[in-house]
């Protein structure tokens, strides 16, 4: 299949231009300047308008707490205990929530599903596709564990009189299943390399889903607000080797000269809500675009469902209009939330290897008035 005739916003160092893209067996082919040589009956002619990669929400709760349900439908905090590794995002998202359709028609093709910010670790998130009948399908891989710091667990266990209930104990328990994960680790080449002379490590879950972190297989996402815990989740992921990501980063800015040095990932957002707790006493329009300039990189989320995630496009526009340029809030959307999630060989970008993710606008996606005239997931039309 051919789609021609498209203003193609590739999102890759040549960022626009007229042409055409190839798509076979749910893969790009071919991505070319001008016109092809040729077209048949089952090519498809884009009208002349914006081809963009399919977009990326790259953090949400999609799923995992289902639309309109209450507590039948919320599987996303365990607050059973406040340091869950071993929790897995997959078994606990249902793709057949109605808000699967509503995001894929507003041309989100991938997200990250994450479970809750109640506890000091969450579990591991997942990055699937939006389209599917059965998550193990639409999943791409495991993308990240979930921590949090502040105010969410703070709150949580001291409604429980339980630990933690102030971030030198949140940030204590995550030092200590790491180091646990380190030692189990340990002890598992020991026996690898000396199977004669070491006994097996007994069988330990939590550590067990914190060894592809600590190899550096997925990355540490922080769930953070004020600045200051910015800079714990910084200190902890040093301390331990960790690749993070900050997630919300709403006060961020206060210090976004010396987080830009650092050369953090933030996925900012939700940006489209009030100021409902005191983290998010320093909210600002602006937050993005400050934290762009001064060198971060950043991804746009929504947070779904604190924002409805058809929403993300109206997220980044908003960042647009609090100072960030308009093709970083394209970006945001697309390839830098590729980058940041570790997904830059499958997804966020039109080039030639990489998944059929495409989807169309007649004309400017950031404009609110603006609804895809269609998406494309692996090559199929939804």
């Amino acid at each position: 299949m051919i789609i021609y005739n498209a203003e193609i916003y590739s999102m890759t160092e040549d960022m626009h231009f007229y042409g055409y893209v190839e798509v076979q067996d749910g893969k790009i082919t071919a991505v070319e300047q001008g016109k092809p040589e040729a077209v048949g009956n089952d090519d498809i002619d884009a009208g002349g308008g914006w081809l963009l990669p399919g977009l990326i929400d790259a953090h949400t709760h999609l799923g995992i707490i289902e639309d309109g349900i209450g507590f039948e439908g919320d599987d996303c905090n365990e607050i059973s205990d406040p340091f869950t590794p071993q929790l897995r995002a997959l078994d606990g998202i249902n793709p057949y929530d109605r808000c699967f359709a509503e995001i894929r028609a507003s041309g989100i093709t991938s997200v990250v599903v994450s479970p809750g910010s109640a506890n000091a670790c969450g579990g591991e998130m997942l990055l699937m596709k939006t389209m599917g009948r059965c998550t193990d399908e639409m999943a791409i891989k495991p993308c990240g564990m979930k921590f949090a710091l502040g105010e969410n667990p703070k709150s949580v266990y001291h409604d429980r009189d339980e630990s933690p209930v102030t971030r030198m104990a949140t940030a204590s328990l995550i030092r200590e299943g790491l180091q646990k994960a380190k030692l189990y680790a340990e002890r598992l080449q020991r026996f690898e390399e000396h199977p004669d002379e070491e006994e097996t490590p007994e069988f330990d879950a939590k550590c067990e889903a914190l060894l592809p972190l600590l190899e550096g297989d997925v990355k540490a996402h922080f769930h953070c607000h004020r600045a200051d815990d910015v800079c714990t989740a910084a200190r902890i992921s040093k301390e331990f080797g960790l690749d993070f990501v900050i997630i919300h980063g709403t006060g961020a800015h206060i210090a976004a000269d010396l987080f830009g040095e650092w050369g953090l990932n933030i996925i900012v957002g939700p940006l489209l809500c009030d100021r409902c707790k005191p983290e998010l006493r320093d909210q600002i329009l602006s937050n993005a675009a400050i934290l762009h300039e001064k060198g971060c990189h950043i991804a746009i989320c929504t947070d779904h469902p604190e924002v409805p995630g058809q929403y993300l496009r109206m997220s980044a526009a908003i960042a647009v209009k609090g100072g960030l340029p308009r093709e970083a809030a394209l970006r945001a959307i697309t390839s830098e939330a590729a980058d940041i999630i570790g997904a830059s060989d499958r997804i966020g970008r039109i080039a030639v290897g990489l998944d059929a993710d495409l989807v169309l606008f007649r004309d400017d996606p950031l404009d609110m008035m603006q609804d895809p005239e269609w998406v494309m997931i692996d090559g199929h039309f939804i």
